[in-house]
């Protein structure tokens, strides 16, 4: 197979395939009441809810309970998952699961608490030691040896895009920084993503999450063409994420434009209905789509962020820890990276800033980088980000530690369209310290 664009031709060392994963979805105002019709589809009789403490009590997981309850699916909930969780919450989590012999899962929150709610169904399913399933190096980076239970994940954030992934993100505390498990077998069975769950969504959740999924959808376009993917498996060893393709271009591209204009109309008004509906409709669009390229830089440079940073919290998020929320710490990276890589791919660079809204009249091919990192700068102002990593507290000394964050992070690095090094990774860190 050759496609006809000329990023993706093939040679000898190609892989000649790429294989799409998603779950079946269903979007649209008002469909976490069909949780309960999906559950008995599936055959489900006794299902763990997985949510959060702050969501518990709300009126969303109330509408799927009461779904499942009119379908006699019984119905045990766990609310403490972290946000933001770790190694520690995982094991929580999983010890749960496993005691309770469910034959399913729900989980009804954001990343977070679908990411745990994934953990929880693959350990209590195929139980191991923690690090087993971990990505390599850092973990064992074992193969999942078969199916999980199913899982029907109803997000209730507009960014994560996890409901459509084979990806769950933690913390490893031994680290102080973020790792993850990939596997096929990981993604949801069905999500129902429900745009009216956006409403009461605080204004710095609706700010961090629309940059994930901004970023997911840039990361999507610009990483690694297939054919160069550095792994060399095939058929039903091809990993989850395989690189830039034309599916995923397409996807990330529509997932541009609406972030382009729908991304500050939803931070700024709670009740502009067609500017969180859309962008929630953005962020499954770019789930898909990096779910099938992998994420690159922006992501394994975040990761370092998250788990350094000191004495820092945001309103709408749980109080009384440090917490950079993940969004944030993704698109403080932003316009340093692509600064850096526009140079490999500058009309793929040209074309995301275009997708955004740029005004690009008059650009050349080097003026690629800049006329993105500039366009997502005005989006960090107009939507009150920090400004660089500064503004969190990092400073010169910290580049080294940083660096040292980062560079495990081979899953997603690697994945960028240009190699990088140690002393890369501390000018992409010293690059985002101050934008404006």
């Amino acid at each position: 197979m050759r496609c006809c664009h000329a990023d993706f031709a093939l040679d000898e060392s190609s892989d000649p395939g790429f294989t799409i994963g998603m779950p079946t979805f269903t979007f649209g105002a008002g469909v976490l009441a069909e949780a309960g019709e999906n559950a008995r589809e599936l055959g489900l009789r006794r299902v763990a809810l997985f949510t959060d403490a702050r969501l518990a009590a709300g009126e969303h997981v109330a509408k799927v309970k009461a779904s499942l309850a009119a379908a006699g699916v019984d119905v045990a909930v766990y609310d403490e998952v972290r946000i933001e969780p770790s190694d520690a919450s995982f094991r929580h989590a999983t010890r749960f699961a496993a005691e309770g012999r469910f034959d399913g899962y729900v989980s009804v929150g954001g990343g977070s608490v679908i990411d745990t709610c994934k953990a929880a169904n693959l350990y209590a399913t195929h139980p191991a030691e923690f690090m087993t399933y971990v990505n390599a190096p850092i973990g064992a980076g074992q193969r999942v040896p078969g199916m999980l239970k199913p899982h029907i994940a109803c997000p209730t954030t507009s960014g994560t895009g996890s409901e459509t992934t084979g990806i769950s993100i933690f913390t490893l505390t031994s680290l102080n920084a973020k790792t993850g498990i990939v596997s096929r077998r990981l993604t949801p069975t069905v999500a129902l993503i429900d745009p009216d769950v956006t409403r009461s969504l605080p204004t710095n959740i609706v700010a961090a999450t629309g940059f994930d999924c901004m970023s997911h959808a840039l990361e999507a376009i610009t990483a690694r063409a297939w054919p160069r993917r550095l792994n060399p498996a095939k058929g039903v060893s091809r990993p989850v994420s395989q690189g830039a393709n034309p599916f995923s271009d397409a996807l990330g591209a529509q997932a541009l434009k609406l972030v382009g204009e729908f991304h500050v109309r939803a931070v700024r008004d709670a009740s502009d209905t067609e500017a969180r509906t859309e962008m929630m409709y953005a962020a499954t669009l770019a789930g898909i789509a990096f779910n099938a390229s992998g994420c690159h830089l922006p992501h394994g440079l975040s990761y370092a962020v998250s788990g350094l940073a000191r004495d820092w919290n945001v309103k709408g998020y749980p109080e009384g820890k440090t917490l950079v929320p993940h969004g944030m710490a993704v698109v403080l990276n932003n316009p340093s990276v692509w600064r850096h890589t526009a140079a490999v791919s500058p009309q793929r660079h040209l074309d995301c800033a275009l997708a955004l809204g740029a005004d690009a009249k008059g650009a050349t091919p080097g003026d690629a980088g800049e006329v993105l990192a500039k366009r997502i700068i005005g989006f960090m102002r107009a939507t009150g980000m920090p400004n660089g990593l500064a503004e969190l507290g990092f400073g010169e000394a910290d580049l080294d530690a940083l660096a040292t964050g980062a560079e495990p992070q081979y899953r997603v690095i690697r994945n960028a369209p240009v190699d990088v090094g140690r002393d890369d990774l501390v000018g992409l860190f010293r690059s985002a310290l101050r934008y404006w």
